[in-house]
């Protein structure tokens, strides 16, 4: 039998200020587009901003239903804009904020099980990685070059063939 090991890097930086300009930037989007979730159920905002290729920003919040499977995260929202009218666009950087309604939240949140497959969707499809920045409302920020970090062994069409 053999063993393998599997690890993860991730950067931490002490605030927003700290960030490199583009991901300032992206992280100022998704701060600004969180507070107009719709998140009546779970009083849990998220933000996302996507930086295109092309230096398009999208922007995504979570959006919730009274039947919940119906909703989705404010990640889903923004890459399937993007994809719906920007296709042929790979995604180079992603910003995600996320806290209580009414509660502040210093720890990062990192995207959700089915976020990340979605991501690593797309980077399949461009055949890139996407830079991931996240944080709560205030504090450090963690980030990955791409989404294999936080979901190794991804399952992607390459299985499929």
């Amino acid at each position: 039998m053999e063993h393998k090991r599997i690890t993860s890097e991730i950067r931490v930086y002490d605030s927003i200020q700290d960030l490199p300009k583009p991901a300032q930037e992206l992280m100022r989007a998704a701060i600004g587009i969180k507070t107009d979730a719709y998140s009546p159920y779970s009083d849990f905002q998220v933000g996302a901003a996507i930086r295109l290729a092309n230096g398009e920003i999208i922007k995504g919040n979570n959006q919730e239903n009274s039947s919940y499977p119906a909703g989705l995260c404010a990640e889903r929202v923004a890459l399937f804009y993007a994809s719906a009218n920007f296709p042929d666009q790979s995604v180079d950087m992603m910003a995600l904020t996320a806290s209580p309604i009414d509660a502040p939240n210093d720890q990062p949140v990192p995207p959700c099980g089915s976020c990340r497959q979605v991501i690593a969707e797309y980077e399949y499809k461009f055949k890139k990685p996407m830079e991931i920045f996240f944080m709560g409302d205030r504090g450090k920020v963690l980030a990955v070059e791409s989404i294999k970090t936080l979901l190794p062994l991804a399952f992607d069409r390459s299985f499929l063939k």
